[in-house]
């Protein structure tokens, strides 16, 4: 589907989501809720299915989210949370999972779907969710994770042609810098978030 308003609205509220989950804000739930309904009708035009997926389950872990989130608020009524490291040993694993997971959903969608882009439908899929349960549960490493996916699913939306979802991609990549920045210095210097 070539750029449409709901695609506008949808990168919109998803470019306000990320800025403030940058921040540690707990507001990015609210812009991530609306984003997601959006995003969602965007994929179902697409066909792509596990991205269709990917949202529901956003959608759920925003919720848990909301929870967690509220009780790691800092003591400032900032509406920022403390974030947390990811320890170095899970790393590989977490890694290998992801590539080998990724290759799984790909050749599932090739098979069983029409998906146009499988490969990199579940690419920008699979990451996501850890990269999704990383950011709930507040670890600072989630920022490398959307970078790689955020640089997919630039690729896969230009594929489609739809320049709206595309820009939105490219300014999540630089929100990554900009999120692993804040979270950083957040978790070095929690008073000074």
């Amino acid at each position: 589907m070539p750029d449409s308003p709901w695609s506008l609205v949808s990168g919109l509220l998803g470019i306000c989501s990320v800025v403030l989950g940058a921040q540690g804000n707990i507001l990015t739930f609210v812009f991530g809720f609306a984003q997601v309904g959006t995003y969602t009708y965007l994929c179902v035009q697409e066909r792509f299915y596990a991205e269709i997926a990917l949202n529901i389950f956003y959608f759920i872990t925003m919720i848990y989210g909301v929870y967690v989130w509220k009780r790691r608020l800092t003591d400032d009524d900032s509406l920022q949370i403390q974030p947390r490291r990811l320890s170095k040993r899970l790393t590989p694993v977490l890694i290998i999972s992801v590539v080998l997971l990724s290759l799984l959903v790909g050749w599932l969608l090739q098979r069983y779907t029409d998906d146009p882009q499988p490969y990199l439908d579940a690419f920008t899929t699979v990451p996501a969710i850890v990269a999704q349960l990383l950011m709930v549960l507040a670890f600072r490493e989630q920022w490398y994770i959307w970078m790689l996916v955020d640089v997919l699913a630039l690729i896969m939306w230009l594929r489609a042609g739809n320049y709206c979802m595309a820009a939105q991609y490219f300014f999540w990549c630089a929100n990554c810098v900009y999120g692993y920045v804040q979270w950083t210095r957040c978790a070095e210097r929690p008073l000074r978030c």
